[in-house]
């Protein structure tokens, strides 16, 4: 969604979107555009991030906003840059997106007053921008389930801990960052919350657990100093987990959480997050997501 003013020279203005498609009966997808009357252009849903959140919790949001229509996640797709008055740039991160309702409750408006549902061909040709025709052909509608890693948010020092380390909290930057996910895990659908039995690793998940209403299933093999071979022992189980699931774990405990995932390992800031998205047992995508203080510190 537009907010309108021209940003500084040498900005680069964040964005998200998502490119959403539902099955259709007579080819394999049909794909949902906006029309934009202050433009008078045919585009994807999208716009800027808000302070302090994630790129998925916003292309989730501005669908909503510009269609009425809810949806999930799926796997990325390739950004968009493109320049905007006064010499910023704009950078559009895109995601593939389900609907999980119909949208009827669009209410045309100012900013967007039509959306359609297209086939592929004609929604190439519907397309206003060449952008968007080329990010359309990247699309290959598939159903896949989203795994979320999480190393959870800054917690108080140990040195100055005197208590049993299970027991440590976050500190004030660990709840800001616990904060943020919410918005996240509810971009992916995330039903199942898994954690280390550690305060820190349970609080880094409650606020998007009590937002979503599910309960926070505490896992030994993820707490720190866990046998490895029973960490990727667990990591395997989630591989053949139906539902779509997040684990917050410590950073001592993520090596083997990648092995027995087999996946290439990545370091994690505090509060950083990796979604992977999964066709049967295969990983087809990895992204991740900092926390927003160290996205604005780039």
């Amino acid at each position: 969604m537009v907010r309108g003013k021209t940003e500084p020279r040498d900005r680069v203005v964040e964005a998200a979107g998502a490119v959403v498609w539902r099955p259709s009966p007579y080819e394999r997808a049909e794909v949902l555009l906006v029309h934009r009357p202050k433009y008078d252009d045919w585009s994807f849903p999208k716009g800027k991030l808000e302070p302090g959140e994630r790129a998925p919790a916003a292309a989730v949001r501005e669908v909503a906003e510009e269609t009425g229509i809810r949806v999930v996640l799926g796997p990325p797709m390739p950004p968009v840059r493109y320049p905007l008055a006064g010499g910023a740039v704009k950078v559009v991160r895109y995601w593939q997106a389900v609907p999980v309702d119909d949208g009827a409750d669009f209410t045309p408006g100012h900013e967007v007053d039509r959306r359609a549902w297209l086939r592929f061909a004609e929604a190439a040709r519907r397309l206003t921008h060449p952008r968007d025709r080329s990010l359309l052909t990247t699309l290959t509608p598939r159903s896949t389930r989203p795994l979320v890693l999480v190393r959870h948010g800054s917690a108080l020092p140990r040195s100055g801990w005197t208590g049993d380390d299970l027991e440590r909290p976050l500190g004030d930057e660990g709840h800001t960052q616990a904060a943020e996910l919410v918005g996240a895990l509810a971009a992916y659908g995330i039903t199942r919350v898994v954690s280390s039995p550690a305060r820190r690793c349970v609080e880094t998940l409650l606020p998007y657990a009590t937002s979503a209403g599910v309960r926070i299933e505490p896992e030994p093999a993820f707490a720190e100093g866990a046998d490895p071979a029973l960490v990727a022992e667990q990591a395997m189980r989630l591989l053949d987990a139906p539902e779509p699931t997040a684990v917050c774990t410590h950073r001592p405990t993520l090596p083997d959480l990648w092995a027995g995932l087999g996946v290439t390992p990545l370091p994690l800031q505090p509060g950083e997050a990796v979604v992977l998205h999964l066709a049967g047992r295969t990983p087809v995508a990895v992204e991740r997501h900092p926390p927003a203080e160290a996205l604005s510190g780039r």
